[in-house]
């Protein structure tokens, strides 16, 4: 059954005001700061409210949780990176240079938005939000639409020569994601000694296009290329 303040707050987003969807939004930016600062576990409403030189029972007519406020920082940066793969896909440029281009613009997204996308990650979806749940369902489809694109990508390579079809577009495509990806068990955002975003990007870019790529590679002393 719900609260006074829970049914003030559906009958507002439900309205969709001006002045509200602003405050709202101020609101879920003032988190993305905070729970960059403290990470998620570290952070709380009171954090959010006092940041907004507020109290944390005036936020409620706004957000229900330090979840859905999790919830809805994570789908706008996710919804963000499927938006870049998708112009990425679909603009100028060769299959290779356009995975280039993917592979550095995931992994400073991920340094941008440190650390609740590498949270959203690691996390068993179980324990952040009944998978049933409408932001369980955006989530997914969210995830496809990124997949899709770097699939589309990897398959443009296929058909143009310049990507050694080495397995299938699929397995490929996810195997770079996976690699971006696996940095949320490492990189640690402004940590003594730890590249850069940008330098991780690069090296990152490096090391799948030579491997990909059709040129003529250079094998190690003493190793066969595959094909012979």
């Amino acid at each position: 059954m719900q609260s006074g303040i829970s049914r003030r707050r559906a009958a507002a987003l439900a309205e969709g005001g001006a002045a509200y969807a602003e405050r709202r939004a101020e609101i879920i930016a003032s988190a993305a700061r905070i729970f960059r600062e403290k990470g998620f576990r570290g952070a709380s409403l009171a954090d959010v409210a006092e940041s907004l030189g507020t109290d944390r029972a005036s936020l409620y007519y706004y957000i229900g949780s330090k979840e859905e406020l999790f919830h809805e920082i994570v789908r706008d940066a996710a919804e963000a990176n499927a938006q870049q793969a998708e112009a990425i896909r679909d603009g100028a440029g060769s299959a290779v240079d356009k995975l280039g281009l993917l592979i550095t613009a995931l992994m400073s997204s991920y340094s941008i938005h440190y650390p609740y996308l590498f949270v959203y990650i690691q996390e068993d979806l179980s324990k952040v939000a009944d998978r049933r749940s409408a932001w369980a369902r955006q989530m997914t489809v969210i995830n496809k639409r990124y997949d899709d694109a770097v699939i589309g990508i990897v398959e443009s390579g296929f058909g143009d020569g310049s990507i050694r079809p080495v397995g299938p577009a699929r397995v490929i495509a996810y195997g770079i994601i996976g690699m971006v990806n696996w940095t949320h068990r490492w990189y640690r955002e402004g940590a003594s000694g730890m590249p850069s975003a940008a330098e991780i990007g690069r090296t990152f870019t490096e090391m799948v296009l030579n491997g990909l790529s059709s040129g003529t590679l250079t094998p190690p002393a003493g190793q066969q290329p595959a094909d012979q």
